[in-house]
């Protein structure tokens, strides 16, 4: 049962995401592991994540947004950080309009940690890569 319902949540976002449908490739299939692993770490009913996926969708598009002014602007990361976090307070009481306190909070906690573990294996991809490339010496 709880294959299903996990399935039906990854649906359910993806549904709701419209960035999902920007890059089938690689960005998609990471935003679909990204749903996967939020909802399981979450522990997301079927009524919470439908009232979290949107307003989770429209915190991404802010959060987006800042990072592509910065690239544009060239702004100093300091700025950058600074304005994020902002969105993050401001979505902070959205979210809590979905899910109780405790599961914003460990929200905030299992994203930092998906982005950690894909910046983990993105690093370890490149090394293997250039391990890969090198010449083997006799």
């Amino acid at each position: 049962m709880k294959k299903y319902l996990l399935l039906f949540v990854l649906i359910l976002g993806m549904l709701f995401n419209g960035h999902a449908q920007e890059d089938q490739k690689d960005g998609g299939r990471l935003e679909a592991l990204k749903v996967a692993y939020l909802t399981k770490k979450l522990d997301l009913t079927t009524e919470e994540a439908q009232r979290f996926w949107p307003i989770y969708n429209k915190y991404m598009d802010e959060i987006r947004g800042v990072r592509q002014e910065q690239r544009q602007k060239n702004a100093s990361e300091l700025d950058t950080e600074e304005k994020i976090i902002g969105v993050r307070k401001k979505y902070n009481g959205e979210f809590v309009k979905a899910l109780s306190p405790e599961k914003v909070n460990n929200f905030f906690r299992v994203e930092k940690d998906f982005r950690n573990s894909i910046q983990r294996e993105l690093q370890e991809r490149r090394m293997n890569r250039q391990l890969n490339k090198r010449p083997f010496r006799n």
